[in-house]
């Protein structure tokens, strides 16, 4: 295909691949716009201040302004055929006050003095309208201005500078390679994201940031024609807070596994984890099912971080424990009281999980929050207790804190900011221990890679999860491949089972490249970070069973 059909392709108006799970939020413009400049840092300063002083004309005694441009590029495929491309655009600017003690929020695409000042009154007249019926005034906990600062992720190769035909040879080159090694059927995606945010406020901070966002994706199908039966294998990747470069698939960052396994750390081979993701596909189509039962499981950091996201990531967001959100599965078993007991055991005593926005490459990781304020790392889970939860300027006087943990985002200059899951990560363990010697200690157990499917309840309590890969440990020894496993649990006893996790050379990161909250909802990019680690006497069920 020629560069000119890439970018006549890249004008079209969404497809079928991308549906209401995978937002795009702006305009389809052509590819070359991608790379074109906006305003700079002293164009925005302008605009900001625009803003500043024309809600605080109207009375505003608190106002920030996020002027955004957000670029998507999206890219589709199966097997030799490309399916889309899209590429997204949105710019604008988002005004956010609090008058007569209660918030008032507004945006506009219309970034003229004008139209930015009329959209900072329209924020005062709506915070003044909420007055009337707010019982409580927002109580904002202090953050200094930080003055005129910048921050970028720290990338080698800018993704949105690579060529279109370049990422397609690569998915084909994925999609082929799969199709040789026994896949019937094979898709691969690339997703780029791109903020540009710049936020000003009445503190006294102007910040400049430039954001980058990567995923590399794909998913596998093997089919038995004759029985009538089909098996998949999803990529082992992690989408990141990098470039382009995260494609290089360094040996450096590969880490070795049992049974001739793959991980990746900080780079990928999607080439060789497709060729390896076909042959364990097939592989799956003759795993014996598993059988139920109590089992000690060795779960990899790409699976494990999925558990982590639902079971301890969604109940610490503060705004899930009071109440205030229940959007995206429900609110919150961990509630004040079991934090102010201060001996509430959320896990053994090996369980160490702390939140942060500050660890490289990760989809978190920025250098100030949507509110101004620096991103820093902070204990949630400490020796197993409950130590701590993730709040905003307007939540932490909840728990008696003065200074908010840095956790604020709006995934577009059009909504507004609010309480966001930072990066949660479970801490290695440090004592040497790889995950070959873990195994050599497992009498019975299962060794699970990958996400799988998932359900939790609507206190994130109770749950039970899936995964991509599933083998039988016996005596210390990989036996085989199982399939229609999956665990269940609560979420106390689970991390309450944990009895060994793998020390740093095996840290790893799981993301969420879209995770939702919220209504109306927005998305967030988030990492977990964890080593291999074992939870013992988990009870495991067999997912292919049928009734009667």
């Amino acid at each position: 295909m020629k560069r000119r059909d890439f970018i006549q392709l890249s004008g079209m108006g969404l497809g079928a691949m991308v549906g209401s799970t995978i937002p795009v939020l702006g305009n389809i413009v052509p590819v070359e716009q991608l790379l074109e400049p906006k305003a700079d840092a002293a164009a925005k300063k302008k605009m900001a201040d625009v803003a500043l002083n024309a809600a605080k004309a109207k009375g505003a005694t608190y106002t920030d302004v996020r002027i955004g441009r957000y670029l998507q590029q999206y890219l589709f495929t199966r097997e030799n055929k490309v399916q889309n491309i899209v590429n997204a655009e949105s710019y604008g600017v988002g005004i956010r006050v609090i008058a007569n003690g209660t918030w008032g929020f507004a945006a506009t695409s219309d970034v003229s003095s004008a139209g930015i000042a009329k959209c900072a009154e329209t924020a005062v007249a709506i915070a003044k309208a909420n007055a009337k019926i707010q019982t409580e005034p927002v109580i904002l906990a202090p953050q200094k201005g930080v003055g005129e600062v910048t921050w970028k992720t720290p990338i080698k190769k800018n993704a949105f500078e690579i060529p279109v035909q370049e990422k397609i040879d690569l998915l084909m080159k994925v999609n082929s390679e799969a199709m040789k090694n026994g896949a019937g059927f094979v898709t691969s995606n690339l997703f780029f994201v791109n903020e540009q945010k710049y936020f000003a406020s009445s503190d006294g901070s102007y910040i400049d940031q430039d954001v980058h966002r990567i995923w590399p994706t794909f998913t596998v199908t093997a089919v038995d024609r004759q029985a009538g039966k089909f098996k998949t294998r999803d990529a082992i990747s992690s989408p990141m807070g990098m470039g382009y470069e995260y494609l290089d698939g360094l040996a450096s960052e590969k880490i070795p596994g049992p049974n001739g396994l793959v991980g990746y750390r900080n780079s990928y081979d999607m080439v060789e984890d497709a060729i390896n993701a076909a042959k364990q596909a097939k592989e799956k189509m003759t795993a014996r099912s598993v059988q139920p039962g109590k089992y000690d499981l060795v779960l990899d950091p790409n699976h494990l971080g999925l558990t982590i996201h639902e079971s301890v990531g969604h109940p610490t967001e503060l705004d899930r424990v009071l109440g205030y959100e229940a959007n995206y599965a429900g609110t919150s078993f961990a509630t004040l009281d079991k934090w102010k007991s201060k001996n509430f055991n959320y896990g053994s005593k090996l369980v160490n999980i702390v939140a942060d926005k500050t660890q490289p490459y990760t989809l978190g990781t920025v250098g100030y929050d949507d509110e101004g304020v620096p991103c820093k790392e902070w204990d949630l889970i400490k020796d197993g207790i409950l130590v701590n939860y993730q709040a905003i300027r307007d939540q932490v006087n909840i728990l008696g804190e003065k200074e908010s943990h840095g956790c604020c985002y709006a995934d577009n200059w059009n909504s507004v900011q609010f309480q966001r899951m930072p990066n949660v990560s479970l801490r290695p363990s440090t004592s040497k221990l790889n995950v070959m010697d873990m195994i050599k200690g497992v009498e019975k157990g299962i060794y699970i890679i990958g996400r799988g499917s998932y359900s939790i309840d609507q206190q994130r309590y109770n749950f039970q999860f899936g995964g991509q890969l599933f083998y039988e440990i016996k005596n210390g020894e990989i036996t085989g491949m199982l399939d229609d496993v999956a665990y269940q649990s609560n979420t106390q006893e689970f991390w309450n089972s944990c009895t060994q996790i793998c020390d740093k050379d095996d840290y790893r990161t799981f993301g969420s490249f879209f995770d939702g909250k919220g209504q109306p909802s927005q998305v967030s990019a988030v990492s977990h970070g964890s080593s291999t680690t074992r939870f013992n006497g988990v009870n495991v069920i067999n997912t292919g069973r049928k009734i009667g």
